[in-house]
């Protein structure tokens, strides 16, 4: 398996996740602990005639910023940053952590508004991917930190990784290409449709989705990927969800977060671990407390609660809802710094209802 696990994946995401055509600039964003995986993406994307721009990150400088930056340095936006998402046609984002806890007690306050500096460069991001002038790319590398996040050895971490991945399929291309053709027959029944309500323990939420898209997510803009997704007509979400796995976002983990919305706000928020973070998060600006993506978990080759968004999110037989910023193709108009992914087990007797009818029940969809 380790023998050729770097170059397989590498060959999905050029070949498949983003089909680098020949002269496109793709830029390939890591640090240090991702080599392997940076090295054989570079290598495929010249297979395929691109040209690599690779950028390898120091991630114990964002912890040292964090503690001695004055007001001005946080407000300060590097100029190198953002012509990388100006100029590049595909970006591929290689998360390879070394210290997943690096930032559990950084200044809320100062991550809040180092963010607020980066607006022009998530601006851009956005704007482009829903312009279809940049494609991207978000996967993962095994590292020790992530295993130990994962609470496993680095060994299972890796055939954890590398199964999520379809990379033990004889094909993993043509999984990739089934599995997109499964879900694509679910989104194209949503078509049409009006409103959506989610029952069962720890959730009773609704919202209406008319004018919105459902997104089937098969291995092209996450990798490892599975998942179905829209964005919820702001004004209508209502209801309360208690979450049940806990969440990573800026580098803190957050666990017991509740929610209730009222008119598409959240008028209330709580966690047990890491309140004061979350309302941070939350008061960011204004489009930071709206529902920006629903979605529905569809890989069963995750089961097991990791720490990594990337993987979580997927859990098949799970739900996921982001506050903040609506993903363009859903055709979603919030607007927000943030995009902050936070998980809820439905394999409990969870249930969604579409105008009425059951479609799902105890993380299982029952369309034909």
């Amino acid at each position: 398996m380790f023998n050729s696990f770097a170059d397989r994946m590498a060959q999905v995401i050029v070949d498949y996740s983003t089909k680098v055509q020949p002269n496109e600039k793709v830029a390939i964003i890591s640090n240090p602990a991702g080599i392997p995986l940076i090295e054989s993406v570079h290598d495929a994307v010249l297979r395929a005639g691109g040209h690599p721009m690779v950028q390898v990150n120091l991630p114990s400088l964002t912890e040292r910023f964090l503690r001695h930056a004055s007001d001005a340095q946080l407000d300060f936006l590097d100029p190198r940053a953002l012509p990388l998402y100006e100029q590049a046609d595909v970006l591929v984002n290689i998360h390879a952590p070394t210290n997943t806890k690096s930032l559990s007690n950084a200044d809320p306050q100062k991550q809040a508004r180092s963010q607020a500096a980066l607006r022009p460069v998530v601006e851009t991001y956005f704007r482009r991917f829903g312009e279809e002038s940049l494609r991207f790319c978000i996967c993962a590398w095994p590292t020790e930190s992530g295993a130990q996040e994962a609470e496993m050895g680095l060994y299972e971490y890796s055939q954890f990784v590398h199964d999520a991945c379809g990379l033990s399929q004889p094909d993993p291309i043509a999984y990739w290409q089934e599995f997109r053709a499964k879900q694509t027959k679910i989104a194209d029944w949503l078509k049409g449709k009006k409103h959506a309500r989610i029952v069962g323990p720890g959730i009773d939420l609704s919202f209406d989705f008319a004018d919105r898209l459902w997104i089937s997510c098969h291995g092209e803009l996450n990798f490892p990927d599975g998942e179905i997704f829209t964005g919820p007509i702001e004004s209508t979400v209502k209801g309360h969800v208690e979450f049940s796995y806990p969440t990573v976002y800026g580098g803190r983990e957050v666990d017991g977060v509740k929610f209730t919305f009222k008119d598409g706000v959240v008028v209330e928020a709580s966690a047990a671990k890491n309140e004061e973070y979350l309302l941070s998060q939350l008061n960011l600006d204004e489009g930071a407390r709206r529902l920006g993506e629903f979605a529905i978990g569809t890989n069963f080759f995750i089961q097991k609660f990791t720490g990594n968004t990337l993987f979580d999110e997927k859990i098949g037989g799970t739900i996921h809802m982001a506050v903040g910023r609506s993903i363009p193709q859903s055709l979603g108009v919030n607007m927000s710094q943030i995009h902050w992914d936070m998980v809820h087990g439905m394999q409990d007797g969870g249930e969604i209802y579409v105008d009425g009818e059951l479609i799902y029940k105890s993380g299982e969809f029952l369309l034909a």
